[in-house]
């Protein structure tokens, strides 16, 4: 876009910029997915390999809604992506007449051109009233994905550690209280040891600078480095490491259309109650130490 304006392009910038305007709330509104470009050949080989993989632990009705608790968010969230963004996994097998919407971070949907390309993958904006029009369906068959840790647990994610923004995190819960949309805790094994990032401690300088970057831009920024495209000792590419996506039971959830700062803390505990029974019930299965437990920040 800034070339565009730079060398004076009037009659390719002008047009989008007044397309802009007038599709600036598409992202609020269900996207604009593009089964074409979801079924790109690059994806089936974006999820061989990891490889990345789906495991369904109940059944899920398609006349109701479904809020998807995606943890832990890793560096650039590829289980999420892979499962629910591309037409190369087992979603549409396991869960027959769902329609996932992944909610990613709003400034993404900024960029001139690159919220188009990322739009017709499927991904919408995690605002409030994005993920209020996905409950809204009165036919049921529509899952919010949501990664509650946001980008900032991207900051925690260093191989072997299970470390979880959420105990502040209550906003998904009243959004599913106010639609009655059933809560699924969804652990993805793995989705950690993709990279490795430069020791980062609370408190430490770098963690101040990475916190202030994020407060400015929304966008977290871990200093990370995995392997390179000939070599395994240093790149940017991320490491060959199977990505299990665990979606638990769903939480039943009673339609409430102003609930109580009370039943939120109440459904939000019940939330992560389930979610660490889901961790301990599958580690054992993936490589995990009996002894590693969540960590709830």
């Amino acid at each position: 876009m800034a070339m565009l304006i730079i060398y004076n392009y009037w009659f390719l910038y002008i047009p989008y910029l007044i397309w802009l305007y007038f599709d600036w709330q598409t992202p609020e509104k269900g996207g604009r997915r593009s089964d074409w470009v979801k079924s790109w050949t690059v994806w089936r080989y974006f999820k061989d390999y990891f490889p990345i993989h789906l495991i369904k632990t109940q059944e899920l009705d398609p006349g109701h809604n479904y809020i998807f608790g995606f943890h832990p968010h890793g560096i650039l969230v590829p289980g999420a992506f892979g499962n629910f963004c591309t037409n190369y996994s087992d979603f549409k097998k396991l869960f027959p007449g769902f329609t996932a919407y992944l909610h990613v971070t709003s400034c993404w949907f900024r960029c001139p051109f690159f919220r188009e390309y990322l739009m017709s993958l499927g991904p919408v904006s995690v605002s409030k009233k994005s993920i209020s029009h996905v409950l809204s369906e009165a036919r049921g068959g529509n899952i919010s994905v949501i990664v509650v840790g946001g980008a900032k647990e991207s900051l925690e994610a260093h191989p072997g550690k299970y470390n979880l923004f959420i105990s502040q995190r209550k906003g998904f819960v009243k959004i599913a209280l106010t639609h009655g949309a059933s809560l699924v805790p969804v652990i993805s094994f793995g989705e950690n040891d993709l990279f490795k990032q430069i020791n980062n401690p609370e408190g430490s300088w770098l963690r101040t600078v990475q916190y202030r970057v994020k407060k400015l831009t929304g966008l977290a920024l871990p200093l990370l480095y995995a392997r390179g495209l000939f070599q395994y000792s240093f790149g940017l590419m991320p490491y060959r490491k199977p990505i299990h996506a665990i979606v638990g039971r769903p939480i039943p959830v009673q339609r409430t259309l102003h609930p109580t700062p009370e039943q939120t803390e109440q459904l939000h505990q019940t939330y992560m109650e389930e979610l660490r029974k889901l961790f301990d019930e599958h580690k054992g299965k993936y490589g995990i130490p009996e002894h590693q437990t969540l960590v709830f920040k």
